[in-house]
């Protein structure tokens, strides 16, 4: 049954205008908005074919994990090079026969980066896997 069927991300941020400049103006998304429940903050953008849900909880940014992943076919230094200008920092992790440079990771012809939104959700570009 649930493999027909398109899952959606949903992320939990605590201030729901610093989330609409982020991922609005910094990663560039078209925010939808959304039909949010009576009293809930939320609201939705579209990244490529998928709906990312953004929602206001005090559980905002405790997930440890990665929270988002974006498959990249080509070009991911230059998305870093813009991220980086519009004030995005990078995560640097230690994997084995990976070297680091500029922000982003690379193992044979992988190329990974990790960047965090502003209540510490870890988001994922990946290109060559």
């Amino acid at each position: 049954m649930l493999k027909d069927l398109d899952a959606q991300p949903i992320l939990a941020v605590s201030d729901l205008a610093r989330a609409r400049r982020f991922y609005g103006e910094t990663l560039g998304l078209e925010e939808e908005g959304g039909d949010a429940p009576e009293g809930q903050a939320m609201t939705a953008y579209r990244t490529g074919a998928t709906r990312l849900t953004l929602y206001v909880s005090d559980a905002a940014g405790t997930n440890e994990a990665n929270a988002l992943v974006w498959p990249v076919a080509g070009g991911i230094e230059e998305i870093v090079a813009d991220l980086r200008a519009k004030g995005v920092t990078f995560e640097r992790y230690d994997f084995p026969e990976t070297t680091y440079e500029d922000g982003v990771h690379k193992s044979g012809d992988a190329r990974m980066v990790w960047f965090r939104d502003p209540d510490g959700n870890i988001l994922h570009l990946i290109q060559g896997m």
